[in-house]
């Protein structure tokens, strides 16, 4: 019992030591790790106050080095300042004696012109008195002058003006005809080789067409037939076409008048079918102009093809291809005016090619020239200004619209209007291509020798070559050689402005001096 007593006290008081012997040496190792701690920290911190030591050191060195040299470029830039403001104050002080140069030489010029301006002074006073005094003398010898010549000085001066007013005049009609005379040979000859090859290289068909169609009959008893009970018939045809049906004393015939080429066709082929049949009833009547209408506006779509296939044109509008095709009925002076379009975009295309222009577009505006004529029985206005609107209306370009609304204009502003007009002329001025009815064509000759006799100094005027010349007899008494060139140039401006004539109209001024003797 005491043992076991004993160990357990042994034991305890073992532990004890133990635990007291492990507290005491982790306490010193605990203490050596201090001082090891704070041995390493101490020289930590004596590291970094030498270092921070050698950066402060750097660092003043570095702002020393800097000061330094900003004092260096403060310095160098004074002086550069202080050399500007030296060189600055030389120049100043160089003008400033220029300036004072100046000043004295303009107090010696103002010395000077006051000297001078008393002189001129005294100068214009010498000079007032010299001029008194020539006035004088000029009005002494001018009253002299017009007692001796009995004219005023007014009537002299008239005189001298008039007198070199007519010779200026006649030095410039001198200079005009020259100038003239050179520039219309050159253009002739040009004009006589576009033209020459232009119609040598076609060759138109010509188609001359009456404005009244006639339609012929077997015999005179049809006249009855197609009157009818009470007029019916005719009443039926006259409604259903449009036309005027005139039955008159001309045997086997009968006269169909409109102002519709087309209708009128539309009547005579109608008239033409109905006779050959035999049966003429207005429910014929209706049927047959029915058909006929059809045919004949078939027949004008085909035409407008067949022109724009010839013509080797594309892209028209259907519409303007039907007003091409309605001119085949349309006549003007009796020429068919379908085949004149054609004949003058064929011309105008030559023409074209010849002066280096686009020859399809002035092909396109030859053949569209005269559509107004299509329709210009329904239309107020000149057929080139309608014929222009509906140019423009179907979407064609802005220079074929000018030159379509230009074609009769005097002088066209544009160079396809001037083709066109040309083209036109020649279409439809060349001989036998148009006819006139005789009262018309006398009636144009008497005005044609009415306005060429209207003028001062013209003895006679006779129109030759079917009205295409006016020859003009001028007195040699009061028309000088130069006055006659005016003169021609006047006629022809009035016959422009006055007439309407096909083609064109060659005035030509005589002046014939005569020198009469007698032998005994």
């Amino acid at each position: 019992m005491d043992n076991s007593l004993f160990i357990v006290l042994a034991s305890i008081i073992g532990i004890l030591i133990g635990v007291a012997a492990g507290y005491l040496i982790r306490k010193k190792i605990t203490e050596a790790q201090i001082m090891a701690t704070k041995k390493l920290s101490e020289s930590i911190i004596e590291e970094a106050q030498k270092q921070g030591e050698t950066i402060t050191k750097e660092a003043n060195l570095k702002a020393k080095d800097k000061l330094y040299q900003m004092k260096i470029e403060f310095d160098k830039e004074t002086r550069e300042r202080k050399q500007d403001l030296q060189n600055l104050e030389k120049k100043l002080m160089a003008k400033e004696e220029n300036l004072d140069k100046r000043i004295e030489a303009l107090d010696r010029r103002d010395g000077e012109f006051a000297k001078r301006d008393k002189n001129l002074v005294a100068q214009e006073k010498k000079v007032q008195d010299m001029e008194r005094e020539y006035t004088a003398l000029l009005d002494k010898q001018r009253l002299t002058l017009e007692r001796v010549a009995g004219l005023s000085a007014e009537d002299a001066k008239k005189s001298l003006i008039e007198i070199m007013e007519n010779e200026a005049k006649a030095e410039a009609v001198k200079s005009i005809k020259m100038i003239e005379d050179e520039t219309r040979e050159m253009a002739k000859n040009k004009a006589r080789e576009i033209i020459s090859l232009a119609i040598q290289r076609y060759a138109g068909e010509y188609v001359a067409e009456r404005t009244v169609s006639v339609v012929n009959l077997p015999n005179d008893e049809m006249k009855g037939r197609i009157i009818g009970r009470e007029g019916r018939n005719i009443r039926a045809i006259e409604a259903a076409t449009g036309i005027d049906i005139i039955i008159d004393d001309t045997p086997e015939a009968v006269i169909l008048s409109g102002h519709n080429p087309v209708r009128r066709e539309v009547a005579k082929l109608t008239l033409e079918r109905l006779v050959a049949d035999g049966r003429i009833h207005p429910a014929r009547i209706e049927e047959i102009v029915s058909k006929v209408e059809q045919e004949i506006e078939q027949a004008i779509k085909e035409a407008g093809e067949q022109a724009v296939f010839d013509v080797g044109i594309h892209s028209l509008h259907p519409e303007l291809i039907k007003l091409v095709g309605r001119l085949k009925f349309r006549t003007s002076y009796a020429q068919n005016v379908y085949v004149h379009s054609m004949e003058v975009a064929f011309i105008c295309g030559i023409m074209a090619a010849e002066l280096g222009l686009p020859e399809k577009q002035a092909k396109r505006a030859g053949l569209l020239h005269d559509i107004g004529k299509a329709v210009d029985h329904e239309v107020e206005g000149s057929h080139a200004v309608i014929g222009g609107d509906l140019a423009r209306k179907y979407g064609e370009n802005p220079k074929i619209v000018a030159g379509i609304a230009e074609h009769h204009d005097g002088t066209p502003p544009s160079l396809l209007g001037i083709l066109v007009q040309a083209a036109d002329a020649l279409s439809a001025a060349r001989p036998g291509a148009r006819k006139e009815m005789m009262e018309t064509y006398v009636k144009r000759l008497e005005d044609l020798e009415k306005i060429a006799t209207s003028f001062t100094g013209v003895e006679k005027s006779y129109a030759i070559q079917a009205g295409r010349e006016i020859r003009v007899i001028a007195s040699n008494q009061s028309i000088s050689d130069e006055a006659a060139v005016m003169l021609s140039k006047d006629i022809a401006r009035k016959i422009e402005k006055e007439l309407n004539y096909p083609g064109q109209i060659k005035v030509t001024v005589i002046r014939e001096t005569r020198a009469v003797d007698y032998a005994k």
